[in-house]
């Protein structure tokens, strides 16, 4: 990428969270902890549907677990070079790993929406379907709609991350914020700005965010009508429990999304913009598997069958 100078941009450097010295070490404590505790969480998700029977068979979990996955990819693509920045601030980034980490922040950003999806239909299929549940949601369809997602999440983007790569870019070469984010970079393209990339980047976000967003909200709309008209008290209350709590993982999800990325320009405030993806990059994958198996009695009986056999598993090794 060319300067005004005719001389070439190959790096650029990240401002970060823009925070004093004392309060960057306590930010480095409280999201080095943070990152710890979400891969802690995903990864115990992960291992309880791959090693308990029960729950490796059951779509949801299937999806759970891709879910968790997702997630310690999506935390893992910005928060330690967040807590790099914060040892060391205005930290270099070359231009090639710059727009690396921008596709694939973004890449996986649209796979949980689709995953998001995923699950809506699941659960769509499981409360208002119930006797095509099984034939419609195998095992092999699942993991179909999984995949599925990946591609499609890691397919959208590379249209609009090629274009905005294309641009030229004129300095100062300084990016305020903590992560290759287009606002920031497109800021800091030399006039004039060409539409292609924006119109682009533009009808992608529209695409995954509004389009997804639709299809989640018809499909625990149904759920929920379907529910109401349910006879049975008991079985309707832990349902809507449990559409309650997805509904609370897709409202942080959106609400996020929406407020950073629909948006053709790409520009906000910096230090909201800082905010809200701090929130949906470190937070919100922190908060997901809580939201999803706190209150869930499957996964919490899950784990207590696995504790159980961890504890008696020394006991056979001795006695042989």
């Amino acid at each position: 990428m060319e300067l005004a100078n005719e001389t070439t941009v190959e790096e650029f450097i990240l401002l970060g969270l823009g925070a004093g010295q004392q309060k960057r070490f306590l930010l480095l404590i409280f999201f080095t902890g943070l990152y710890v505790i979400t891969l802690a969480e995903n990864i115990t998700i992960i291992m309880l549907v791959r090693v308990d029977a029960q729950l490796a068979r059951l779509p949801m979990y299937i999806l759970l677990s891709n879910f968790s996955w997702l997630e310690m990819c999506y935390v893992s693509t910005t928060v330690p070079r967040m807590l790099f920045d914060l040892m060391f601030p205005y930290g270099i980034i070359s231009f090639q790993t710059c727009f690396l980490q921008f596709y694939i922040f973004f890449s996986l950003g649209s796979t949980e929406a689709f995953f998001l999806s995923a699950m809506a239909l699941d659960r769509y299929l499981a409360i208002c379907q119930p006797l095509r549940y099984p034939q419609i949601m195998s095992p092999n369809s699942c993991y179909a709609l999984v995949a599925a997602c990946w591609v499609t999440g890691f397919l959208l983007y590379i249209a609009p991350v090629t274009l905005i790569s294309k641009l030229s870019f004129c300095g100062p070469n300084v990016i305020d914020h903590f992560l290759c984010d287009p606002g920031p970079l497109l800021s800091l393209a030399c006039p004039p700005l060409r539409n292609a990339p924006l119109v682009c980047q533009f009808a992608m976000n529209v695409l995954v965010i509004l389009g997804n967003l639709f299809f989640v909200l018809l499909s625990y709309g149904t759920v929920i009508l379907t529910l109401m008209k349910s006879s049975s008290q008991g079985s309707r209350r832990k349902a809507l429990s449990t559409i309650f709590f997805h509904l609370m993982v897709v409202t942080m999800y959106y609400g996020s999304a929406a407020g950073m990325y629909v948006n053709p320009s790409g520009q906000s405030q910096s230090e909201t913009a800082k905010i809200i993806t701090v929130f949906f990059t470190a937070v919100t994958p922190f908060l997901n598997p809580l939201i999803y198996c706190l209150r869930n009695d499957q996964v919490k009986e899950a784990l207590g069958r696995l504790l159980k056999r961890k504890e008696r598993w020394p006991r056979r090794k001795v006695a042989m």
